[in-house]
């Protein structure tokens, strides 16, 4: 006879904060839920990304603006003091917190890897090696989230270079530090370094950083960080790298660069290897498809469900939350025999993660943005009113800094005169991302935005001077520009 099955309605895989919100909405709608995670409750967000990368920055952030103030002798930065905060925000790599927030919501969990075993069939190999097999009454969610995209470069092994955990759990200033990559994990780990210490040199292989940005919005943060030391090289591809008392690193123009660390900030990959997929008949190593209640075609039953990362359709931890909710609503109403809202916008639908996906790069300036950008206008053949306002020129950007730089773009559709994306760049802008975010998925009209008064002086008057820019100069982009 063979090990006994444990039969619950719902088995979740990942015990990141998607895992989480997806087991919290089944077991809120009364069903039996398990989860399973290999490393610590809470996931990569909690622990090694949006978490301690945030409490790296906020006090750099914050120093710098200080500087920059009247009246304000900020004095050198405290790096231990700095590198505690990111402990403490890291809960100290401890989880047993959000073990108990488990516990009173009344979801089981499971330690170890989990592994698909065949239809409703989940196996967990447990750190003592025993296996407990599952089985799941209503449905399997895939929660694993992503991992590091590491270039192939020979010897890597030997390289022992920092990837994003290492980049935000490292006890130590390195002296030198190489950062490869133009992306947010890049540009975000550049700045926090150099401010704590370090001589960061970042190599980015495009023309510019932040490809998926705004222009004018990456420009003013490479300035930046010229400006703070960073020895910005765009156009430069790592050919080779060595190890020995340093890390010797050979570019594409034929010099060579020595640094003490070396951070691979090259991108992300779904983690679907070791899953078991091919259990029920999908290719393992690659994301996981999904449609709009995030549930896998191709599987017969509609039991199983990629969230967040695994499915790529938005590799943002508040994404990821939001496709979780979404996932939760439709597995609970689908074992109680309901039928699914499948229109835009219900609460059986991801939209937004297609529509309005907000992000913030937390750097000096702050880049937020929501919705197209330009060169997604021009790629999809939108027809867009492009309006552009210097926000350095709003009375509440001089009361937030005397030398205040920044920039502000929408983009508006012009014949439903309704916004399709902002993107805003420079100091304290992330909370101009939620009013921009609101006006995309309500699809408010330009008509009722003019309602919409700003509270002087603040940085939010800058949606009355775009309006008013709108009126009176705004630039077309038409399809095939």
């Amino acid at each position: 006879m063979g090990d006994p099955v444990r039969i619950f309605d719902v088995v979740v895989i990942g015990a990141g904060p998607v895992g989480e919100n997806v087991a919290d909405r089944t077991a809120a709608a009364g069903l039996d839920t398990v989860i399973v995670e290999a490393e610590l409750v809470g996931g990569e967000c909690s622990y090694w990304a949006c978490e301690p990368s945030k409490a790296l920055l906020r006090p750099v952030l914050l120093h710098a603006e200080a500087r920059d103030m009247p009246g304000i002798d900020p004095g050198p930065l405290d790096v231990e003091a700095v590198l505690r905060h990111r402990d403490r925000m890291s809960s100290g790599w401890d989880d047993r917190p959000q073990v108990r927030w488990l516990e009173q919501a009344g979801i089981t969990l499971i330690r170890g890897h989990a592994r698909l075993s065949g239809p409703r069939m989940v196996e967990v190999t447990g750190a003592d090696g025993e296996t407990l097999r599952l089985a799941a009454r209503h449905a399997v969610a895939v929660c694993t989230g992503s991992r590091p995209a590491l270039p192939p470069l020979p010897g890597l092994a030997a390289l022992r270079p920092w990837t994003s955990r290492e980049a935000t759990s490292a006890t130590r200033v390195p002296p030198r530090l190489a950062v490869v990559g133009g992306g947010v994990v890049a540009v975000e780990m550049a700045t926090a370094w150099q401010a704590l210490g370090s001589q960061v040199t970042l190599l980015v292989r495009e023309s510019g950083l932040l490809p998926r940005m705004e222009r004018f919005a990456a420009d003013l943060v490479a300035d930046a960080l010229r400006a703070s030391g960073v020895d910005l090289r765009l156009d430069t591809t790592l050919t080779a790298a060595t190890r020995d008392t340093d890390v010797r690193l050979t570019l594409s123009d034929g010099q060579v660069l020595h640094a003490d660390e070396l951070l691979l900030a090259t991108g992300r990959a779904p983690r679907t290897d070791d899953l078991g997929l091919e259990t029920v008949g999908l290719r393992p190593g690659s994301r996981l498809p999904c449609d709009d209640t995030y549930t896998v075609p191709g599987v017969p039953g509609d039991w199983l469900y990629a969230v967040g990362d695994v499915n790529e359709r938005a590799l943002l931890t508040h994404q990821g939350k939001y496709q979780a909710r979404i996932a939760g609503t439709v597995i609970a109403d689908r074992a109680r025999d309901q039928p699914l809202d499948r229109g835009p916008w219900s609460r059986h639908t991801g939209t937004a993660d297609q529509v309005a996906v907000p992000q913030v790069l937390f750097a000096d300036p702050e880049i937020a943005c929501v919705g197209l950008t330009t060169a997604d206008a021009a790629r999809l053949g939108r027809e867009a009113d492009v309006v552009d306002y210097d926000l350095g020129l709003v009375a509440g950007a001089h009361q937030h800094s005397p030398a205040y730089r920044g920039r502000a773009r929408i983009l508006l559709d012009p014949a439903r005169g309704t916004l399709l994306g902002a993107t805003f760049a420079g100091r304290g802008v992330a909370e101009l991302l939620q009013s921009a975010t609101f006006a995309i998925t309500g699809e408010i009209p330009l008509e009722r935005l003019w309602h919409a008064v700003p509270a002087f002086p603040t940085l939010s008057e800058v949606w009355l001077r775009l309006l008013e820019t709108h009126r009176d100069t705004a630039v077309p982009l038409r399809s095939g520009r």
